[in-house]
């Protein structure tokens, strides 16, 4: 079986990881500045992105290039790396996400290339590389791995430096002889040692960036906090008789480090989370595949990016498929949860289309590329999930604003509470400055919107609904009016024959095999509910062939049609009775009907009467009843006739139905719902809702029915399920919560560490506690949004058709009819 090699880092690559150092950009960025290569890691920024990658990369003036970050520890990181971006001639624009540690950059080929960008970002002392690099993984790894080593050395000279300090917490007076006091001390100042060269590095090196660059992030504080215990504790150390030598603080000093990296460590492998499944979803695809020689005889193995369309390739059992195409050898079940939203596997045989990035599951198939790179829906979702891990939603962008200068407040506050406590004692004036400069660091505050946001985003993307924009989470959970489309939203595209009922004499079979064979001449909804009926009743092909096909637009058929031997001719129409130039047939069923009639000597004599109906989501009723019960107000507004608007409202319990509504009509309505105080969203097909979707505060776009870089909705469903809708409702009203208790949590938090610190009453062990737990608590409580509503996506009964009616329902014509 053939296995896809992993591309091995080259030696300096390797040493960097090893060592934990970065990757030196000017050994591996210049690669990127091979244009060929800039699609491994962005997109043209003005292209369609349905349209494929162009073969001359240059042609595109503009890139979109997605990157990770390494060294990123809080918000201030991210400000401080988008505004060194910008600062780079030729760079756009540039957006950094904290919680994902990733960065959209916005370049201009003519006046930037990729490696001067990326200098740029290692000159402010972090490290960048292409999103969708399998090296990407190694170095958050290994950064991983770092992280853990810090914790336990930490952990373990904590325990070490407890021990000798327990005496002179409990020895009385006299109990400890002098040199017994500092050999304690020694003891302690060398098993510090570590903690402070090795542990605190971080700490260190990110505020020696800070103060070369003339800039404040949350390391700062902390990283000034650690240095005064030491430097205090080493004096007291090494001069007992000194200002400082009434007491030494190196259990507060190990402490507080091993909580901090405690916080640090856990907060890093939930926000690895986050990051972890958009790193799954973009690296679904294979590195390699492989693809039929030009001579037709055998496979070769090459690079996905290589493939061109029309291609073929062979997919091995548990691959994913590289590319969209459709199946010319073989037959198996597809994965496509990622795509739909469908959990249960879907069977796909020869001749049948595959999509790029869902999962073959049973056995080797032959598959044509059809479409490949950015052309691919696959592309259209990374990209979104991309574009959506970098937006920053309006309470994050207030809290970033707030950070830096409470830093600055943070500085400030510490020496004035230093300046205060000298004159009492040196020592605790320096311990009281350095608990107000760890416990006031806001990282909790800047963490608590959007790792809530990215969380929520996530557990929708899995559920099968992409979030194209954060900000409408906020929107949606403020929502009290939902306005639907009919058409392709409320009920499915197309019809469905419900019952049918045939002329006297006239076996209900026949005249549906008949009508099926004139149906499949045109593409109209009513005959394509006709084909179906057929093909789901498995009646055997009518004897009768086409002689002569015309279609009336907006009429139905006229078609002449022969027997086998063509001896026989007969002269049919199928349509409104209008077209058939006949009357209904006498029936108590409702809606829309179709006609088959065949001409009798001059006159027009019907055959059979089928009755149609709109194709209602079955669970349409329910989530409607659902949001009621939530409080949400439901309107519908059609295009549609106003007969058939008025059957659906009625149907689904909806009051406030209109039909015949153009686009403008639409969005004339939803204004002015606006305007009386309601939070509307919008939930249409996308294909002609732009406009109201545009409109509305938020909206959702059936995926199925509009290409998703077309949409302009706030929330894509790639499923086929309103459930989604409600789910998606209730998620970010809960999301919204989380996030007013983050904020809440930590101002509460500040408003009650700050007094007690500046008065003296919290040590510096407790402070770092403090911090590192608020941040853990903030990140803890969103993370309870991955699992807070059963998102399972569509149900696979929804997709079926309705069935045709049960053959008892037929109603023959009764004895007064023609």
């Amino acid at each position: 079986m053939f296995q896809t090699t992993p591309v091995q880092p080259r030696p300096d690559e390797q040493a960097a990881i090893d060592t934990g150092s970065p990757v030196q950009p000017q050994a591996s960025s210049h690669l990127l500045d091979d244009p060929h290569e800039w699609s491994s890691f962005g997109r043209p920024a003005a292209q369609n992105p349905q349209a494929p990658i162009p073969e001359d990369p240059t042609e595109s003036p503009v890139w979109d290039s997605f990157v990770v970050l390494e060294g990123m520890h809080c918000a201030a990181c991210a400000l401080t790396i988008e505004e060194a971006l910008k600062a780079v001639p030729g760079v756009e624009g540039a957006e950094v996400s904290a919680a994902t540690r990733r960065a959209r950059v916005v370049w201009r080929h003519a006046q930037v290339l990729p490696s001067q960008w990326m200098e740029a970002v290692a000159r402010a002392g972090y490290h960048a590389m292409p999103a969708r690099d399998a090296f990407a993984r190694e170095i958050r790894l290994a950064e991983t791995r770092r992280a853990l080593w810090r914790w336990l050395v930490a952990g373990f000279c904590m325990m070490q430096v407890m021990m000798y300090a327990w005496p002179a917490y409990n020895a009385k007076p006299g109990d400890l002889s002098l040199e017994m006091e500092t050999l304690l001390r020694w003891a302690s100042w060398v098993i510090s040692l570590p903690v402070v060269l090795f542990c605190c590095g971080p700490f260190f090196k990110s505020a020696l960036k800070d103060i070369g660059q003339r800039r404040v992030s949350m390391d700062l504080p902390v990283a000034i906090g650690m240095l005064i215990t030491f430097v205090i504790s080493t004096l007291g150390t090494f001069d007992p008789s000194g200002p400082f030598g009434h007491e030494v603080f190196f259990d507060s000093l190990t402490m507080f480090v091993f909580f901090l990296l405690t916080g640090r460590w856990l907060e890093l492998r939930l926000r690895d989370r986050t990051a972890g499944a958009l790193e799954a979803v973009m690296n679904r695809l294979p590195d390699s595949v492989l693809r039929l020689k030009p001579d037709g005889d055998e496979f070769e193995r090459v690079a996905t990016r290589r493939l061109r369309t029309g291609d073929v390739v062979r997919v091995l059992t548990g691959e994913a498929f590289p590319a969209d195409g459709t199946i010319v050898r073989g037959s198996t079940h597809a994965d496509e949860a990622l795509l739909t939203g469908e959990s249960t596997p879907v069977l796909r045989a020869e001749g049948e289309m595959v999509t790029a990035g869902s999962y073959n599951l049973d056995s080797v198939v032959d598959v044509r590329v059809d479409s490949v790179g950015e052309g691919t829906r696959f592309a259209q979702i990374v990209g979104l999930m991309e574009s959506a891990s970098l937006q920053k939603p309006r309470l994050a962008q207030l809290a970033d604003k707030v950070a830096r200068p409470f830093l600055v407040v943070v500085l400030l506050a510490a020496l004035a509470a230093a300046i205060w406590w000298w004159p009492v004692d040196h020592g605790k004036a320096m311990m009281v400055a350095v608990a107000v400069l760890i416990v006031t660091c806001p990282c909790a505050l800047s963490l608590a919107t959007p790792v809530a946001m990215l969380t929520a985003a996530g557990t929708l993307a899995r559920g099968g609904v992409l979030v194209r924009n954060l900000q409408g989470l906020e929107a949606l959970a403020s929502v009290d009016t939902l306005v639907f489309d009919k058409t392709g939203t409320l009920t499915r595209d197309g019809l469905v024959l419900r019952a049918l009922t045939p002329a006297e004499g006239q076996s209900a079979d026949e005249v549906l095999a008949l009508a099926a064979l004139l149906a499949r001449q045109s593409m109209h909804p009513a005959s394509r509910s006709l084909v179906k009926a057929a093909q789901a009743a498995q009646l055997p092909a009518t004897s009768w062939q086409l002689d002569s096909v015309q279609e009336v637009a907006g009429s139905g058929l006229d078609v002449w049609v022969e027997s086998a031997d063509k001896a026989q001719r007969r002269h049919l129409r199928l349509g409104s009775a209008r077209h058939c130039s006949v009357a209904e047939l006498a029936s108590e069923q409702a809606g829309r009907s179709v006609m088959l009639a065949e001409e009798v000597r001059g006159d027009w004599v019907p055959l059979v009467q089928f009755h149609l109906s709109e194709d209602v989501r079955p669970e349409a009723a329910q989530v409607i009843a659902d949001l009621k019960k939530h409080g949400v107000s439901v309107q519908l507004l059609s295009g549609d006739r106003s007969a058939a608007v008025q059957t659906v409202a009625a149907k689904l319990g909806i009051e406030q139905a209109r039909g015949d509504c153009q686009p403008q009509d639409k969005l004339a309505a939803m204004q002015a719902a606006q305007a009386q105080g309601h939070q509307v969203a919008m939930v249409g097909d996308g294909l002609n809702d732009g406009p109201v979707l545009a409109g509305a505060h938020v909206s959702f776009a059936f995926g199925r029915a509009v290409p998703l870089a077309q949409s302009r909705a706030d929330f894509v469903v790639l499923g086929d399920s309103l459930e989604l809708v409600l789910q998606s409702l209730l998620l970010a009203r809960r999301t919204l919560s989380v996030v007013r208790q983050n904020l809440g949590w930590a101002a509460a938090y500040n408003a009650i560490s700050i007094p007690l610190a500046l008065m003296g009453w919290m040590p510096a062990w407790l402070a770092g506690l403090g911090m590192a737990l608020s941040s853990l608590l903030v990140v803890a409580n969103a993370a309870r949004l991955a699992r807070a509503l059963p998102l399972q996506g569509t149900d696979s009964n929804a997709s079926d058709p309705a069935p045709l009616a049960p053959r008892g329902t037929v109603m023959p014509l009764t004895q007064g009819g023609h």
